[in-house]
């Protein structure tokens, strides 16, 4: 089979940590394709996402690293066994390849904890609201490309449907712009009190009065993974979502998100201002 042109995230990610588990075993690309009886050439391809891996394969490439974490290495076997599987390989062709690759992430985590500033979090927003950004954003776009955004934003809150713990915290900022008109944004807030209610949901505000606050353009979503060093982190780009894995950048948006953290509202005190704001429409 030949080598992918376009690698999913997931696809990816599987071949980066076995990368990174093959370097800390101080085990060349070479080497690493005479233990497994293949070529340099394969191992490379695998480690770059371009070529997929079976379970037992997988399985002794850990065991040639002596990787002893038994829960990494079934996280990844999980991984490789699970590719090219769920609802969003539909929008796959359709929707910019982050798209699918971001609702992919979202599906298999652990919890996601997400910061905005300027926008509302991508599963929490109406259709309306969807509708009104994108024709703000993209006027020009065939009404059922549209659509199909507008149906793909709304699939994406199976998320919170499965339970999944999800962390939100909003800025004031967001919640004030008027997308859509004042009725659009009325019918938002009020989506984001209803959503509010669950069990897994914790929605926080960050306001205009926050002391110290000066994180306006460090909008983030962290998602667990089923062991701690499979975590992410996706930010939004101009050319769309980046997803950053290495271990230290990881520690860093941890320590970020424990600053915007400090920085936010009670939920109790969140949801009496999204409150607020809604009767001023």
């Amino acid at each position: 089979m030949p080598p992918r042109t376009a690698p999913t995230a997931r696809q990816l990610r599987i071949g980066a940590e076995l990368r990174r588990l093959r370097e800390a075993a101080g085990v060349v690309s070479r080497d690493a394709a005479g233990f497994l009886g293949t070529s340099q050439a394969q191992i490379s391809n695998i480690e770059a996402g371009k070529n997929g891996i079976s379970e037992a394969r997988l399985r002794r490439l850990a065991h040639i690293y002596a990787c002893d974490d038994a829960q990494l290495v079934d996280a990844l076997a999980e991984m490789a066994n699970t590719q090219g599987q769920g609802w969003w390989e539909e929008y796959r062709g359709v929707l910019p390849p982050a798209a699918p690759d971001l609702a992919e992430l979202e599906h298999h985590a652990s919890y996601v904890r997400t910061f905005q500033v300027v926008h509302i979090p991508g599963v929490l927003q109406t259709e309306e609201h969807v509708r009104a950004a994108s024709l703000f954003v993209q006027p020009d776009l065939p009404d059922d490309d549209r659509e199909a955004r507008v149906r793909f934003r709304m699939r994406r809150r199976h998320v919170l449907e499965r339970g999944t713990p999800y962390d939100v915290i909003i800025h004031e900022a967001a919640l004030r712009m008027r997308v859509g008109g004042p009725r659009v944004t009325r019918a938002q807030l009020e989506h984001i009190l209803l959503t509010a209610e669950r069990e897994t949901v914790t929605i926080r505000v960050i306001p205009f009065t926050a002391d110290g606050f000066a994180g306006a353009g460090h909008s983030m979503q962290y998602v667990g993974g089923v062991v701690p060093r499979l975590d992410t982190v996706q930010i939004d780009s101009s050319h769309g979502a980046v997803f950053i894995d290495a271990p230290a950048q990881l520690g860093r948006y941890q320590a970020r998100f424990a600053s915007v953290d400090n920085a936010a509202l009670t939920q109790d005190a969140s949801l009496d201002l999204i409150r607020r704001i809604t009767r001023e429409l």
